[in-house]
């Protein structure tokens, strides 16, 4: 059986790794499972407004030395779903978004640094594992 609802952490301030769990929570909703994410420590970077460019523009670059928006790019020109597309499904099909206060605090990140065209609710711990489901998954990003 699958799971009932699918509870991420995005924890990891790689690129690819929160652009994966954008596709994993995507993928679920597509198919009719709630899907709660729960960004914290760098992984907060990519809720952010940025200065000119989205925050997630900063996440960690790549082993390869390629930025963010550059291997967006060449995941959009390989047919791979860009990081705004995936954000944007998410926001569409209803995925809970929310942002650890711990995290912001250990990043010295305010909440009005925060994407306004994004869904994001301040929440602990207490709250995302109040909101996962005993027959969810969770996983770790």
């Amino acid at each position: 059986m699958p799971p009932e609802k699918l509870s991420i952490v995005v924890f990891s301030g790689a690129f690819t790794k929160v652009h994966y769990a954008l596709c994993m929570a995507s993928a679920a909703l597509a198919i009719g499972k709630p899907v709660t994410l729960f960004f914290t420590m760098k992984a907060t970077k990519a809720l952010m407004k940025g200065d000119g460019a989205p925050g997630w523009h900063s996440l960690d670059p790549e082993e390869d030395g390629a930025d963010a928006a550059a291997i967006d790019r060449d995941f959009a020109l390989k047919g791979v779903a860009t990081f705004e597309a995936l954000l944007e499904a998410c926001i569409e099909l209803e995925a809970r978004i929310m942002v650890c206060e711990m995290g912001l605090k250990a990043m010295g990140i305010g909440a009005k640094a925060l994407r306004e065209d994004v869904p994001v609710e301040e929440g602990g711990l207490v709250t995302f594992l109040s909101d996962a489901s005993a027959d969810g998954a969770m996983v770790f990003v």
